[in-house]
């Protein structure tokens, strides 16, 4: 096409953000992102619900929000509703689950919500990164809860939030994934779910749950019930359908009580999320979810298996893994002398993408040396071969890890 005549920089609103590259094929390591392993997308089970639900409710596809109301689709609500109340101990009414073009989207609406600029988030200290973007685009100052590997770390919460108050500062809200933490997987115990819903009553903080990788547990992991379980007038909850089914099927959840669902819909302006894929996941998983989940998860567990023993014998004694209990991401400490960001170039070079630790924690200063792997997308050899390039790199860099296996690097 040929260039425009008219001067858009002069044109352009404020505070947009940097411009976006073109885009390019995934490298040949791509351990990023949410994605999920391509074989497990159930293509025949989605074609006959696609074919069962279109013969039945087609027609209602000729209005907006098929007709039914701006909370979605009340087949997929109900199994939302079901589905949480099985697994999560949620007992909500479909009246009060609202179906999102994703999760990001409701990120977003409850963000919109609650965040004026100058508040103070309570985020866990290693956090999803997109939720950190969308609280500090509007002016929120974030502050990071200390971690282990139980997540949350309940004393040092109510040091904190007394140090707050003592500065005349009541955060808006706290932030957690207490289910498959992202990044690190781990599960808040039940103690500290009740311990941390204590310190929300006592210091008149909302708690903002995100369980979109609560449906990914190993099998011999249970999780408790979700904090809006225990306790849903203080708890905003939302959910996911990208991991357990297809990141490109833009569906998501927000299970909250009317008060706070009367406020979010207004801020819900996309005039109704899709509707087919609404109609189709509901047909699809109302029968086959626990077969399928059951089977993603364990598809799931050996890829992880297989990354974790590639990085003990890649890297050895120099990497520390968190131990995920479900999920898609392994969360890898190393060195204190190593800054991942300065491997992210030469990695790129080496045909590897990974997340350096510092985009997926409220500070660089507890993070730069660290990093986390997707490792659900590549193959099980892809994962063996790149994490090997990765150390391979990390050593030509930093000078370790020293060894591949017992084999000294020169």
């Amino acid at each position: 096409m040929s260039a425009t005549t008219i001067d858009y920089g002069k044109l352009y609103s404020a505070d947009l953000p940097d411009p976006a590259p073109r885009w390019a094929p995934f490298p040949k390591y791509y351990f990023v992102g949410g994605n999920n392993d391509p074989e497990q997308v159930p293509i025949e089970g989605l074609i006959e619900a696609a074919a069962s639900v279109l013969r039945r409710e087609g027609s209602k596809l000729a209005i907006y929000n098929l007709g039914l109301g701006p909370q979605g689709y009340p087949g997929l609500r109900q199994f939302v509703a079901d589905k949480c109340e099985r697994q999560r101990g949620i007992k909500a009414p479909v009246d009060d689950i609202l179906i999102t073009t994703g999760s990001g989207q409701g990120l977003d609406m409850i963000s919109k919500l609650l965040v004026d600029a100058g508040d103070t988030v309570l985020c866990e200290e290693y956090c999803y990164q997109g939720a950190m973007t969308r609280f500090r685009k509007l002016g929120a100052k974030l502050v990071g809860m200390k971690l282990d590997a139980d997540g949350i770390v309940i004393d040092a919460l109510a040091q904190q939030l007394a140090g707050l108050k003592a500065q005349g500062i009541t955060p808006k809200f706290i932030y957690t994934i207490p289910t498959i933490q992202n990044p690190t997987a781990s599960i808040l115990p039940l103690d500290r779910r009740h311990a941390l819903i204590k310190l929300a009553h006592q210091y008149n903080v909302a708690i903002f749950e995100d369980e979109c990788y609560a449906d990914l547990l190993w099998d011999c992991v249970e999780a408790p019930p979700a904090l809006y379980a225990l306790d849903p007038g203080c708890v905003i909850h939302i959910g996911s359908f990208s991991k357990s089914l297809a990141p490109a099927l833009r569906l998501g959840y927000v299970i909250s009580g009317w008060e706070i669902m009367s406020r979010l819909l207004p801020l819900k302006s996309d005039s109704g999320t899709g509707a087919l894929d609404q109609m189709v996941v509901a047909e699809y998983f109302s029968q086959n979810f626990d077969r399928h989940v059951g089977h993603l998860n364990g598809v799931l567990r050996g890829k992880l298996d297989t990354m974790t023993e590639a990085v003990a014998r890649e890297f050895g004694s120099v990497a520390e893994c968190w131990a995920p209990k479900g999920g898609i991401f392994l969360w890898i400490k190393l060195p204190a002398n190593v800054d991942v960001r300065k491997l992210i170039k030469p990695a790129a070079d080496a045909g590897i993408v990974f997340n350096p630790g510092p985009e997926w924690a409220v500070s660089a200063s507890n993070s730069s040396n660290c990093l986390r792997l997707c490792f659900a997308m590549p193959d099980k050899q892809t994962i063996r071969d790149g994490v090997a390039e990765l150390a391979r790199v990390c050593y030509e860099q930093t000078g370790i890890p020293i060894r591949s296996g017992n084999v000294p690097r020169t």
